[in-house]
């Protein structure tokens, strides 16, 4: 069965001429019941699911084994696997003391399998068979008095070295060296050689460059980019793999008519501007979408910058300009510490 599935993520960095108002619709096909899980056992929510290189595919569900436990703060971490056809391989892991409320899930160049758990604070390592391997993070001991969620604080405790709170997921560059988004409380990445030792970590919370606000994803390109998926600032920042930023871009995609959030109040998409990416050394910006903040217009800006590319001295914006927006609203601006430009509030 053929369906459209509306993709809500479109990298503005990518747009060089006018597209579509809304988010584009790519054609999938959908395969009912792919999965065949054994009588009597149900996916729960699932955050993530992985493919090695034979096809198979795992699946990191937040169900519980026994199916009690209390209705709060219930153990929620299963990982099947299933064959590429879809039967029902194996399950990894049932029981592990490292998993409690599963995030993440990769598998890595060798096949081996690593799970990212926010309520454990751990990263866990295996082997293709599913035995354990290395072991990072560690969480609370359940006979401490201090064995409880996490506290938390605005602004937050300093972090720890090879120690996590909330972490959310991992990736690796073509050495083999290992990064850690850390996570919803830490607001960092942390980095591991190839050896498993700790090496350095990067990132504060905030909204400047370089600071997160729960990076909730992390992945690296084969020139060893690192991307981190800046949650609650809604973008992507660029490093490297020193943790230098390099750029980042945001995604506003308007939010097409008659569209119902599955949960909670629908977003009006009515954008008041987007940024646009920007990178150290070159000459323009790419092109940016932005509309008015009562969403009735839509325009694209091109900015030139005919002074150093690091930080711009003489700038100009194409048309349209930013004449059609309310006052005072009409003068056109551009950031190049933020790397940024629109319609000036």
């Amino acid at each position: 069965m053929k369906q459209l599935i509306t993709v809500l993520v479109a990298l503005i960095a990518t747009v060089s001429s006018a597209g579509a108002q809304y988010a584009p619709q790519i054609p999938v096909e959908s395969v009912p019941d792919f999965f065949r899980l054994p009588a009597g056992v149900n996916f729960g929510e699932v955050p993530a699911v992985a493919v090695n290189s034979q096809g198979h595919v795992f699946v990191f569900s937040r169900s519980n084994p026994t199916g009690g436990g209390p209705a709060y703060g219930i153990h929620a971490a299963q990982l099947f696997e299933f064959s590429p056809s879809g039967d029902f391989i194996r399950e990894h892991g049932r029981g592990l003391y490292a998993w409690a409320f599963v995030h993440g899930l990769r598998i890595d160049a060798k096949d081996d399998i690593w799970t990212v758990d926010k309520g454990s604070n751990m990263v866990i390592r295996m082997n293709p068979e599913g035995r354990v391997v290395w072991v990072f993070g560690r969480k609370a001991e359940s006979s401490s008095e201090g064995a409880r969620p996490i506290e938390r604080r605005n602004p937050p405790a300093a972090p720890q070295d090879g120690r996590f709170r909330e972490p959310t997921d991992v990736a690796f560059d073509s050495q083999g060296n290992i990064y850690v988004s850390d996570g919803y409380i830490n607001s960092r990445v942390a980095k591991y050689d190839t050896n498993g030792d700790w090496v350095m970590s990067w990132g504060e919370p905030g909204t400047g460059p370089g600071q997160l606000r729960t990076p909730h994803s992390i992945a690296i390109d084969k020139d060893d980019n690192v991307y981190v998926g800046d949650r609650s600032n809604a973008r992507i920042q660029v490093f490297d793999k020193s943790g230098n930023f390099l750029r980042m871009f945001s995604v506003a995609t308007p939010i097409a008519p008659g569209s119902t959030a599955v949960n909670g109040t629908t977003p009006t998409g009515t954008a008041r501007r987007t940024r646009c990416a920007y990178r150290p050394g070159a000459t323009s910006f790419s092109w940016a979408r932005a509309r008015s903040p009562g969403g009735s217009s839509r325009r694209r800006y091109r900015v030139k910058c005919s002074g150093s590319s690091a930080t711009p001295d003489a700038c100009s914006v194409s048309s349209p300009a930013c004449t059609d927006w309310p006052a005072p609203r009409r003068t056109c601006f551009l950031q190049p510490r933020l790397r940024t430009h629109g319609c000036r509030s």
